[in-house]
Formats: structure tokens, C-alpha cells, sequence
């Protein structure tokens, strides 16, 4: 609501979420913050009432959820503004991006994933600098400050991004660059997460 209010400048923002616990404290927090044109309901985003919204900020992450919304933003009128973060609605290639949030547009241009991910990015390929870049503004934007957590997090987000990248063939060269194969054992050692069976091809050597 705060984003709504303050970076997109929108006359009314209205926040849905269908647990009561979360819509109490976020008019707890409109209130201290001085939101006075926030408003919250207590209902479920599915059956919610969007026809007149102008800007969406819309961070479910459930795909069902996410399928359902996006056929009915797809029958929002044009130039409604769709704000996803870390990756933009199904399909679709992003109208604005000031990553970790994309900018979805109506009416929805068509892309496929790896047309999406260049789109993000903004470059012709991705390499670990890229992806430890974007990984840290997203570990930035959605978490709560804490240095080992952030670091923590970070170091998985760059994998993800780096692996997608080469699963799609858009990272910069053939062999797995020697932080990431670093990152991958320290995840494996120390936290017992394996990656490596992420990607798809399995010639790869670490």
C-alpha cells in the first residue's frame, strides 16, 4: 500500500489478503505511517473486485492463484500496471523493469522465458557477476536486514539465476565459473543443499 501510495502515486490504494491477523496489522502500520488513503479487505484475491484498479501490486507466489489472476488482469483495461517481483507473470514480457519488481503492462505481450530473463536483465548474456548483482537488490528489497541471513540468501538467489540462465544458454561461456562452483559446495557442505541436479546438462564438469 505504502509502494502504491508513494511511488506510483495512485489517488486510492487497496490492500487484499484473506488472513485477518495480516489485515489488522497492516492497518496497524497504515496508521502510523499515516496512509489515510489505504484501505485493506479481508477477502479472497481470486473473487476480488479489480475492474477499476490502475496498478496492481500483485507478490503471490502460488501458480494456481497466479494462473487464475492473470486471466483476469488480461481483461483489466490498457495500461493497467500489473508490479510482480523477481520474475514477471507467466508469459508475458515485462513493460518496466527496476528489478527485484517487474512492471507488467495491459495488454500483455507474449514472451517466452528465456525472452523474459534477457528482458530482466537487459543484457545478451549473464554471467556471476550479473547474477550476484541482482540476487543482492532482491535479497535487499524483501528481507529483513540481518548479515548472515542476507548472505545466506544472496548466495542462493545467484545460483538460481545463474543456473536458469544456463539451463536456458544465455550465461557467458561454457564452464561453470569457480564462484559458483564454490557457492554450490559451500551450500552442500555446510547447509546440505544440493543444486547441482538443476541443470540439465550433465556434461557439465565441478
Amino acid at each position: 500500500i505504502k509502494i502504491a501510495l508513494q511511488e506510483f502515486h495512485v489517488k486510492k490504494a487497496i490492500g487484499v489478503d484473506n488472513n485477518k491477523e495480516k489485515i489488522q496489522q497492516a492497518k496497524k502500520l497504515a496508521e502510523e505511517n499515516d496512509l489515510k488513503d489505504g484501505k485493506f479487505l479481508c477477502e479472497d484475491v481470486v473473487t476480488a473486485k479489480i475492474d477499476d484498479a490502475t496498478a496492481i501490486l500483485f507478490w503471490f507466489t502460488d501458480i494456481e492463484i497466479i494462473e487464475k489472476m492473470k486471466k483476469r488482469f488480461g481483461n483489466l483495461h490498457d495500461g493497467c500496471r500489473i508490479v510482480t517481483i523477481w520474475g514477471p507473470l507467466p508469459e508475458c514480457l515485462p513493460a518496466q523493469v527496476d528489478f527485484p519488481y517487474i512492471i507488467n503492462q495491459v495488454p500483455f505481450k507474449h514472451a517466452d522465458l528465456k525472452e523474459q530473463l534477457l528482458a530482466i536483465f537487459g543484457i545478451k548474456c549473464i554471467d556471476f557477476v550479473t547474477a550476484w548483482e541482482y540476487a543482492e537488490r532482491y535479497t535487499k528489497a524483501v528481507a529483513p536486514h540481518n548479515v548472515e541471513n542476507d548472505r545466506f540468501l544472496t548466495i542462493l538467489q545467484s545460483l538460481i539465476i545463474w543456473i536458469n540462465a544456463k539451463n536456458l544458454g544465455i550465461t557467458c561461456g561454457d564452464d561453470i565459473p569457480i564462484p559458483i562452483k564454490n557457492y554450490m559446495e559451500i551450500l552442500k557442505k555446510f547447509f546440505g543443499i544440493e543444486v547441482e541436479h538443476l541443470l540439465n546438462d550433465t556434461n557439465l564438469k565441478f
